[in-house]
């Protein structure tokens, strides 16, 4: 497992650059894209006039050249304000990091530039979350064409992005478990097939999507047949788990804020304290805090694994979202306790993070799968049994 080290000649500090953005369009539209239900477009593309999406990609394209620890940073400093914006990133960067060792020059640099979003479709109506266990067909149609053939029962940014790394069975059988393609956007045969009205995330635009006689050119097969699941497991997955500790860390140390603000500037009339002079109510702020920065810890301590190619690099990866998953949970559920009824108005922003956070349990790999794997890997067992490769 590789992963690229930030170089601070390479590239500039996004930070300045992000926060203006945040400041001046996702932090507003944030309360609007989740009571809508909107897709996050104005931030998206504001990021990308600003060269964040381009962030990840190669220098030699026209790209940030930033690693994996300054885009992790982008993803917590987004989930912050609006979840469904981190979420959109966060997809893009994990199937940019395919798109970048195995895609087209023409679209890496279309990324670098910021004028392509695009993402992943992995997750199967035949195997839902299983994402290593496609059902999705690829047939070759003639000599430089493939049809491809699936319902994907997920797909965030569907309809929105401008290409997605699609997965399927491969062309030739016992070649592996999976094969990766670069569908774009405007392939005839490929259709949106629902809405999203989710619990949380509700402007992710994670949606079904069919492909029903698709054709992309043989090209458009990234790694080799076959060979889709060691890119996955070596390109996309430490990305994806990654970034979505990030993104949990984000909403974690935001509703922490908040509820520290609500204990602070809130007061009892008839007696004259504030919320915060309770021992009991400072008692449980602080132990959301420590969760929280135990997140923060154990994740610096995962991307300094992954840099420096430490042997535990893996198993910190499989551990950091499960890990993440869980405190996301208790934290937001916890500060939604401490500011009580007040948390319930959507004044606050708590019961939107509190919503947004439930997805990190159930975003495949899930958390019961995770454990299973890091189970395994401590055990000495394979990541997957034979018959899952």
């Amino acid at each position: 497992m590789t992963t690229s080290v930030d170089n601070a000649q390479t590239a500039t500090d996004p930070a300045d650059t992000l926060g203006t953005v945040i400041d001046d369009v996702i932090r507003p539209q944030a309360p609007i894209v989740d009571r809508d239900g909107a897709f996050p477009r104005p931030g998206v593309d504001a990021l990308a006039a600003a060269g964040l999406l381009g962030l990840a990609s190669s220098t030699e394209v026209g790209g940030g050249g930033h690693g994996i620890r300054a885009v992790a940073e982008v993803i917590e400093r987004l989930a912050a304000e609006c979840g469904s914006t981190a979420m959109v990133v966060l997809m893009h960067y994990a199937a940019t990091a395919v798109i970048e060792a195995h895609g087209p020059r023409d679209v890496r640099a279309a990324i670098a530039a910021g004028d392509h979003l695009t993402t992943l479709a992995f997750s199967e109506y035949g195997s839902r979350s299983h994402f290593w266990s496609p059902t999705g067909t690829a047939a070759a149609a003639d000599a430089d064409t493939v049809r491809l053939d699936a319902r994907k029962s997920w797909v965030t940014s569907a309809g929105e992005a401008n290409s997605y790394v699609w997965s399927s069975l491969p062309l030739t059988r016992d070649a592996g478990a999976m094969t990766l393609w670069l569908v774009p956007a405007d392939s005839a045969g490929l259709s949106v097939t629902g809405d999203f009205d989710g619990l949380g995330l509700r402007g992710n635009g994670s949606r079904p999507m069919t492909a029903d006689g698709l054709h992309v050119p043989a090209a458009a097969r990234m790694a080799a047949d076959g060979a889709g699941l060691d890119t996955a497991l070596g390109a996309v997955l430490p990305w994806f788990l990654v970034l979505n500790a990030a993104f949990c860390l984000g909403l974690a140390d935001s509703a922490v804020a908040e509820a520290g603000r609500h204990l602070t500037r809130t007061t009892l009339a008839h007696t004259g304290a504030a919320l915060r002079d309770a021992p009991v109510t400072r008692r449980d702020l602080a132990r959301l805090m420590i969760r929280t920065d135990a997140l923060r810890a154990f994740l610096g301590d995962t991307l300094t694994a992954l840099e420096t190619g430490r042997d535990d690099a893996m198993l910190r990866v499989l551990q950091v979202k499960a890990l993440a998953g869980e405190t996301v949970a208790d934290v937001t559920d916890g500060a939604m306790q401490l500011c009580g009824g007040s948390a319930f108005r959507k004044e606050l922003g708590l019961e939107r993070r509190f919503r947004d956070a439930r997805a990190a349990r159930v975003m495949a790999p899930t958390t019961d799968a995770l454990h299973d794997f890091v189970g395994r890997v401590a055990t000495g067992l394979p990541l997957l049994d034979e018959a899952n490769r």
